[in-house]
C-alpha cells in the first residue's frame, strides 16, 4: 500500500510496484485522510485483511513539504503537524493490528544542518550524518517530521523502518530542478545558494530503495538514502544547465544570508549511508548520474522554454 501516492515519490513507487506485477493498493491524499483516525484504521484493514499475507508493506510517501508557510502561517502548521507527525503513527499503530510493516519516509531537516560533532569527512569538512546522530530540528516542519518518526517507533518497534532522505526531486509536480529549468529560459543569469551541502535524490531511484528495503528482512530501525555525493543547490543548478546544454557559468554562487526564507535551511544535509549498504540493499546511483537518468524519462523536467545560451 502507498499513502501519498500522488507525490513524486508515491507516483514513482506506484509505478515501480505495477512494472514489477506487485499488487499495490494506491491511496492520494484526495482518496485517503491519513489524519482521521477511523479512515486509516479503515482503510489498512481493508487492504491487509483483503489480501495482504505476512509480506505486506506500507510505504508512506506522504508529508506536508511548505515549510515557510509552516513557520509564518498557524494554520499551516498545524497541518504540518497532523501529516507530518500524527498521521504516521496512526499508519504504524494500523498497520501492527493488521500484521502489516511500515516504511516511513523522512527528512535531514529532522537534524540541525551544523554536521555531526566530532567526526570530519575524507575531505575535512564534517562528516554525513549517521541514523543515531542527535537530532535538533530548527523548524516547524523538521520538528514534526522527527516527532512522526518516533510516533512510528512507538506504534511498531519491530514493523517499522524510517529512511531519512534529502533533496528529492522527480517527473511530478514543482522542483528544483524544474525550477532551474525554467529559470535558463528567462534570465540571464542566475544567484543560487552556494554555502548548503547535500546529496540530490531522484524520487525514481528512492523508490527502487524502498521497495528493496520493504522487501528485505532487515529489522527494523532508521537508515539514510540518498543519491550518491554531495554538491551545493548552485551546483545542481549548473548540472541543470549542463543537461539543457546552457553555460553553467551563467549560474552564480551567492550565501543563504542573500536569500532568507522564514524556514531556516540546513547548511549540512549530507546522510551517510553506510546505514543503508550495511544492511544489505543497493545503494542509490550518483547524483549526477540520476540526473540525466531522470531527464531522459521526464524530458519535460527541462520544460519547453527557449533556452538563453
Amino acid at each position: 500500500m502507498v499513502t501519498g501516492a500522488g507525490g513524486a515519490l508515491g507516483t514513482d513507487l506506484v509505478r515501480l510496484l505495477r512494472e514489477q506485477g506487485e499488487p499495490v493498493t494506491a491511496r492520494t491524499r484526495a482518496e485517503l485522510d491519513i489524519t482521521d483516525a477511523d479512515a486509516v484504521g479503515d482503510a489498512v484493514a481493508r487492504w491487509a485483511d483483503g489480501g495482504g499475507d505476512e509480506g505486506a508493506v506500507l510505504l508512506n510517501a506522504a508529508a506536508f513539504t511548505a515549510v515557510d508557510l509552516a513557520e509564518t502561517d498557524p494554520e499551516a502548521a498545524r497541518a504540518a503537524h497532523a501529516v507530518n507527525a500524527v498521521a504516521p503513527g496512526l499508519l504504524a499503530g494500523a498497520c501492527v493490528r493488521h500484521g502489516a510493516r511500515i516504511v516511513h519516509v523522512s527528512t535531514d531537516y529532522v537534524f540541525d544542518g551544523a554536521g555531526p560533532r566530532g567526526r570530519r569527512g575524507p575531505d575535512g569538512g564534517p562528516a554525513g550524518y549517521e541514523p543515531d546522530d542527535p537530532t535538533g530540528a530548527a523548524g516547524v516542519y523538521g520538528r514534526t517530521k522527527e516527532e512522526g518518526e518516533q510516533r512510528v517507533r512507538d506504534a511498531a518497534p519491530d514493523a517499522h523502518h524510517v529512511v531519512r532522505t534529502a533533496w528529492v526531486y522527480g517527473g511530478t509536480g514543482a522542483n528544483f530542478v524544474r525550477t532551474m529549468a525554467r529559470l535558463a529560459g528567462e534570465r540571464e543569469t542566475l544567484d543560487v545558494v552556494d554555502d548548503q551541502h547535500g546529496s540530490p535524490t531522484w524520487s525514481a531511484d528512492l523508490a527502487a530503495g524502498l521497495v528493496a528495503l520493504g522487501r528485505s528482512g532487515t529489522p527494523s530501525g532508521t537508515r539514510h538514502a540518498t543519491g550518491g555525493g554531495v554538491t551545493t543547490w548552485c551546483g545542481l543548478a549548473r548540472a541543470v544547465f549542463e543537461e539543457l546544454g546552457a553555460d553553467p557559468g551563467r549560474v552564480h554562487g551567492c550565501t543563504t544570508d542573500q536569500f532568507p526564507r522564514p524556514a531556516p535551511r540546513p547548511a549540512w544535509s549530507v546522510l551517510s549511508p553506510a546505514s543503508w549498504e550495511a544492511a544489505g540493499l543497493p545503494p542509490l546511483r550518483p547524483w549526477r548520474e540520476a540526473l540525466a537518468a531522470a531527464v531522459r524519462r521526464h524530458p519535460d523536467l527541462l520544460g519547453r522554454a527557449p533556452v538563453v545560451r
